[in-house]
């Protein structure tokens, strides 16, 4: 049966999926709408507010945020957490497609985005050139590796940015149009039908069928130029004479960068539940392909993110810690046991209790990631515990036995069964409380319940393997290998270690009953110490990663022109490049087209891989902050991948902490927000500080003159119609180029439509053939209009975004709140919320804090079960506090930080420390019919436990150093301060226990026997 468990166990480990993290996205489907050439607050009337109003009826459904920019809607639908995705996106389409009709003319139907997951970005690959055109390039990535890279199964989008876009233009000159006596509808209606295939049907002839088509559509310049508009006199009009046909660059809403150098930007996102690692490698495979496809010069760059390398290593960093745990506990147990038979015995409990682990994992459809390794890299000191408890008691019995006359030795058979009866309830019990001290973490909802209970689930399973191990595989193998009787009777006085401890143990324990009111008094002193240490530690959701990437958002001045904001972001690359340990950057400003960022083109998002060597994390953050605000006009935030999304999953914002300012008019919350960041900007640990820029930015508004418009007989309609075609270009049908379509866009040509002036006087026709003046018939003024428009839950909302730096984030939370409070005075209308990770940290505590009372419960129910006193168990329990001490000094020698972990790491050690008291309460308790005197029965109950208490303390502690001292490593973050805990309180709890334990419950015995 265990060979056959080794065997499907190491066969399902090869197949499984491997991830950094397990499934953490939050159901959420993203409705993106294309409003083009509509202002944010046209955006915000007309398309995102029914979208919104929509959806928010659906069921589930637990917060809908939107951005409404220039031309661009969003809109988040974020659903519980339980909620199936694909249930999710079949309602919101349901809702969808009854508000379809009623979006205004120019509005594209609303559109789901690709689903993926917060850990969905796997990739980014920038695309340079020395000799290749930006335009060529950005058709290159658009035509040839995008295509190629969504045919990858598992591939969900690929974002491009950067580049030129290439479209065919019809430029028309307003003076021409009117020397030529051609309107502006003419020329719309003919460039209309220039570019168009027919059908005119079958022809039958020879016995053979003959499509007919006509065949307009070209992509040849001279051709469009070329068409018709009309006849004039006898002589014909066309396009060419009134407008420039040409080949030119789209208008850019984004830009991208490569180490300070113009690229194309592609961004990879995978579907949900796909092996990252082996979509990586067929990414790179295709790319490698495609190399030889492009030309000389065009070089790809995969060196800017990859998940699958964080992946590799955080895995490889847990493993590793998972291994070198492992050679700890055979350490341990061959330093104690002397013997490597018991320690081969013992040992073998490991990769047992792991595959078993594994295929249930397997069962469940659970990856192996580094919460699913941490799980195990906990469990594997307390995993050969039982194995330990059974293989030393048997192994104890054996050389008892076989120290006696051979007329009243027994056979080994009966030995080995009896030793194993003997401590099978303490083990049992034991387990059990340990695996119901995991319990609470079950109890957790949302994120945290999404990353930490797979390693519950890790860390359960084993124990429970290594239970069913220790009470059907111990046994056998001992009867095979422990019992020869020349190495019994060699070993009949047990090992030097053994000996030494347990003579220096029955010393100092006798001197401890002795002076007993002294050493409860140290322990009592220590508990105090450390409630009061716990008081003064700071508070936070999770660790900090160390993803070996940052994420960087640089942001200026709304209303900055593209041009403008790519300086200013070369300028912060090569600030970055000056940093030794940055290896890389690549730069986004704006946004791709249908991407789900509605970033303006004052917003960058610089990303900067990291290799740290002969400095601290801190020190290296300090100077990526101070060398990027040296650069005046932008504000920076800080961030890592992962982490940045996150935040921005939890609160909506990626940073740390979200201020979010509820209200109606957004001067006046921008005005209030800038309040609030100067308020809170000299609060210790406050990293970055920025205010949303929804700010106005300049407009050009034309007003149609109504009466001015009847005079000359233009219609609203016509009006509205010359405004978006002359000024804004409209695209009036594609063009292709092989299988490559192109937009053909017809618009004034730039010197017509460049300056106001240029605006004011472009001619508008009347429908008697007259072209008048543009502001004879509107009114054309400069004025300011918001650039973005953010909401949440149907409330207008602006966010004051603050990354924690050197601090834990509750504490900083607690101070803004506090300057806030005193010094912010809100109107009517107006609210105030607070977002981030803290927020989940709370949550999370509290139903810990609630679930662990009741896990003591039923832990304090078992004990009284199995000793039939209510004394005794509560004796037992007294390893609670003595646990706490250690762990809380562990916590301050460290952090000084209680995180979720932390907590969970408490959890996991008042489990572990209540074994041993179990052990020796049931000694004392089956010694006392054998031994009269009290105080040699403790003794001596003591000194027999005392090789397994140390030996399973030890080996779960020590299991736990690699993790512990590798806390900054990527992989680790988490369970580090896990197996910090765990560290120091099983060495306190340990150390007191066979003191206090002995001495309470001679205490106690002495006075019921005083009775």
């Amino acid at each position: 049966m265990a060979t056959l468990i080794l065997g499907a166990g190491i066969y399902v480990t090869t197949d499984m999926e491997v991830d950094v993290f397990p499934d953490l996205n939050a159901p959420t489907v993203v409705v993106l709408t294309e409003a083009h050439g509509m202002a944010p607050e046209e955006v915000e009337r007309l398309v995102t507010f029914p979208i919104e109003t929509a959806v928010n009826g659906a069921t589930n459904i637990r917060r809908v945020r939107s951005s409404s920019a220039m031309g661009f809607s969003i809109v988040w639908v974020e659903f519980d957490w339980d909620m199936d995705i694909y249930d999710a996106r079949q309602i919101v389409s349901e809702k969808l497609a009854n508000i379809a009709d009623a979006m205004p003319a120019g509005v594209g139907s609303p559109t789901l985005a690709p689903q993926s997951s917060i850990m969905g970005e796997i990739m980014m690959i920038a695309l340079t050139a020395d000799e290749t055109s930006a335009m060529d390039l950005r058709t290159l990535a658009d035509w040839n590796i995008r295509p190629r890279l969504l045919s990858v199964g598992g591939v969900a989008q690929v974002a491009i940015i950067g580049g030129d876009l290439k479209e065919f233009q019809i430029l028309a000159d307003p003076l021409k149009l009117k020397f030529y006596d051609v309107s502006f509808h003419e020329l719309i209606a003919a460039c209309q039908a220039s570019n168009e295939n027919v059908s005119g049907g079958f022809l039958n002839e020879h016995g053979q069928e003959y499509l007919i088509r006509g065949l307009a559509r070209t992509n040849i310049l001279e051709d469009i130029g070329n068409t018709l508009i009309k006849m004039q006199d006898g002589h014909p009009i066309k396009v060419n004479d009134v407008a420039t046909v040409k080949i030119g660059t789209a208008p850019k809403i984004g830009d991208g960068s490569y180490r300070g150098e113009k690229a194309v930007i592609l961004t990879v996102t995978k579907q949900p539940n796909i092996n990252t690692l082996d979509l990586t490698e067929k990414i790179i495979t295709s790319l490698d392909d495609l190399k030889e496809t492009l030309p000389g010069d065009v070089k790809i760059h995969t060196d800017i993110f990859e998940q699958a390398k964080f992946i590799q290593t955080s895995v490889n960093n847990v493993q590793k810690a998972l291994i070198e745990g492992g050679l700890f506990v055979v350490i341990i147990l061959f330093v104690f046991l002397m013997n490597y038979r018991t320690t081969i015995i013992s040992v073998l409990a490991i990769p047992l209790s792991l595959l078993v682990a594994v295929l249930v994992m397997k069962w469940l459809g659970i990856s192996i990631n580094t919460m699913t390794l941490g799980g195990m890299t906990i469990a594997i000191g307390s995993l050969v515990d039982d194995a330990i408890i059974d293989v030393e008691n048997v192994y104890k019995r054996l050389r008892e036995n076989s120290r006696l006359p051979n007329t009243e030795k027994r056979p080994h058979f009966n030995v080995i069964y009896e030793a194993s009866v003997e401590i099978r309830a303490s083990i049992l019990n034991a387990t059990l409380i340990i695996i119901i001290a995991f319990v609470p973490l079950f109890f957790l909802s949302g994120m945290e319940g999404r990353m930490l209970k797979p390693l519950g689930i890790a860390y359960i399973v084993s124990l429970f393997a290594s239970l069913f191990v220790a009470v059907t595989v111990i046994p056998v193998l001992s009867s095979f290998l422990l019992t020869n009787e020349k190495r019994l009777q060699r070993q009949a006085k047990g090992s030097r270690v053994e000996r030494f401890l347990q003579n220096y143990y029955t010393k100092t324990l006798s001197q401890a009953i002795r002076y007993r009111k002294a050493v409860i008094s140290i322990s009592g002193v220590l508990f105090v110490l450390s409630i009061l240490l716990v008081t003064s530690f700071g508070r936070s959701f999770l660790p900090p990663f160390n993803e070996g990437s940052l994420t960087i958002n640089t942001t200026t001045m709304p209303g900055i022109n593209l041009e403008e904001s790519n300086k200013l972001g070369v300028e912060a690359e090569q600030a970055l490049l000056s940093i030794p340990e940055i290896t890389s950057v690549a730069r986004r400003t704006g946004r791709a087209e249908m991407a789900e960022h509605a970033f303006g083109v004052n917003v960058s998002e610089i990303d900067a891989p990291y290799q740290l060597d002969d400095r601290s994390r801190v020190d290296f953050l300090s100077e990526v902050r101070e060398k990027l605000n040296r650069i005046e006009g932008i504000t920076v935030e800080v961030g890592q991948p992962i982490s940045h999304r996150i935040d921005a999953m939890l609160s909506g914002s990626k940073t740390n902490i979200a201020i979010k300012l509820f209200g109606t008019d957004l001067n006046s919350m921008f005005r209030l927000a800038n309040q609030i960041k100067e308020t809170i900007q000299d609060v210790k640990g406050i990293g970055d500080l920025s205010v949303e820029q929804q700010i106005e930015i300049p407009q050009l508004q034309i007003k149609p003159n109504r009466e001015m418009l009847a005079r000359y007989g233009i219609s609203v309609n016509e009006f509205l119609e010359f405004v978006e075609y002359a000024f804004g270009g409209e695209k009036i049908s594609d063009v292709f180029v092989n299988e490559k379509a192109f937009n053909l866009i017809l618009r004034f040509d730039d010197k017509s439509r460049d300056n106001i002036e240029a605006i004011r006087n472009a001619l508008i026709d009347t429908p008697d053939g007259q072209k008048v003046p543009l502001y004879y018939v509107a009114d054309i003024e400069s004025t300011f209009g918001p650039n973005t428009i953010g909401r949440e839950n149907v409330m207008r909302k602006i966010v004051v975004a603050v990354n924690v730096a050197d601090r834990d984030v509750r504490s900083v939370v607690n101070d803004i709140q506090k300057e806030i409070n005193e010094n912010i005075q809100l109107p009517e209308n107006y609210h105030l919320e607070y977002g981030g990770q803290f927020e989940s940290e709370a949550d999370a505590s509290r139903t810990l804090m609630i679930a662990s009372l009741g896990a003591l419960l039923i832990i304090f129910i078992l004990l009284y079960v199995e000793f039939k006193n209510t004394k005794l168990a509560m004796i037992i329990l007294i390893n609670l506090p003595l646990a706490l001490i250690g762990g809380v000094i562990a916590i301050w020698m460290t952090s000084g930080v209680i995180s979720i972990p932390s907590i969970i790491g408490f959890i996991t050690l008042f489990g572990i420390a209540t074994r041993n008291g179990i052990l020796l309460i049931s000694r004392y308790q089956s010694l006392s019919d054998q031994v009269v005197s009290l105080k040699k029965r403790i003794v001596h109950g003591s000194a027999d436990r005392l090789n397994p208490i140390l030996m399973t303390a030890l080996t779960a502690a020590l299991a736990l150093i690699p993790l512990a001292l590798a806390g900054e490593k990527p992989g680790n973050e988490i369970q580090s301060p896990m197996a910090i805990v765990i560290l120091g309180g099983l060495l306190s709890s340990t150390l007191l226990n066979i003191y206090v334990v002995p001495i309470i419950y001679y205490l106690f015995q002495k006075k019921q026997e005083a009775k």
